[in-house]
């Protein structure tokens, strides 16, 4: 009987009763005995509440590992979709997204040896460079077609093309800087290959931003086959407008 059992083995069978591992006479016998000691029916609903609070934590724990897992999950497929857009995104500007330059600068021209070539000591090429980065540009333009309509020389008629060709692309009159670009090509066989070079790319660029591809492309081709400084360049326009 339940009465014969000392203090620890009460507590014994209230943990066991508590774990479910009872018999049904077994719990009958432990109940009468708790009826009468306060004590341990005390002590059985401490263990009671304390095992439900295990088993609530237990279940907690389980529906957070869920949640935890399924969050970790649903963030790996995020990340996976990001860096795969990301890819996409990469290919798709290396690929399609080159833009025709903006503008050109003005304040230099060196030869293919990487000199500063004679021509451009020219006082007449100084000063409209001067008027262009002041923001006088029609002066600069003015100036140069009135040296255009007394030069002789055919590198001297070409480099004043060029200059003027680029005053010209970067007031966005693309047409007009295409005709003096294409003076440069008509003298190619008297101009050093980074001229040349420069006027196949410019009018690459500027029939670029006229939406003339085919043009732009063909001209493009044509500074790339040179195969000097605009190469690298070149190719990656040509790659883009090949898609």
């Amino acid at each position: 009987m339940i009465e014969s059992f000392n203090k620890k083995e009460l507590e014994e069978k209230i943990d066991q009763y508590v774990n479910g591992q009872l018999s049904a006479q077994e719990v009958d016998e432990l109940w009468a005995e708790l009826i009468q000691d306060g004590y341990h029916l005390d002590y059985l609903k401490s263990v009671a509440n304390l095992q439900a609070v295990i088993e609530r934590k237990r279940e907690e724990q389980k529906s957070t590992s869920k949640k935890q897992y399924w969050y970790y999950a649903a963030a790996a497929v995020i990340a996976l979709l990001i860096a795969v857009v990301g890819v996409m995104n990469i290919s798709t500007q290396q690929q399609s997204s080159v833009e025709p330059i903006s503008s050109i600068e003005l304040d230099y021209y060196r030869s293919g040896d990487g000199t500063i070539s004679s021509s451009s000591d020219k006082e007449v090429i100084r000063n409209a460079i001067k008027l262009a980065n002041t923001g006088r540009e029609n002066e600069a333009i003015s100036l140069l077609e009135s040296e255009l309509e007394n030069a002789s020389e055919p590198g001297w008629i070409a480099e004043l093309s060029l200059n003027l060709g680029s005053l010209h692309y970067n007031n966005g009159n693309y047409d007009i800087a295409i005709e003096h670009y294409e003076r440069v090509v008509a003298y190619k066989d008297k101009v050093d290959v980074l001229m040349l070079e420069k006027a196949y790319w410019y009018i690459g660029n500027a029939h670029f931003h006229l939406d003339q591809l085919v043009d732009a492309k063909m001209n493009i081709e044509r500074a790339y086959e040179l195969n000097g400084a605009y190469r690298r360049v070149a190719q990656s326009y040509l790659n883009a407008l090949s898609d």
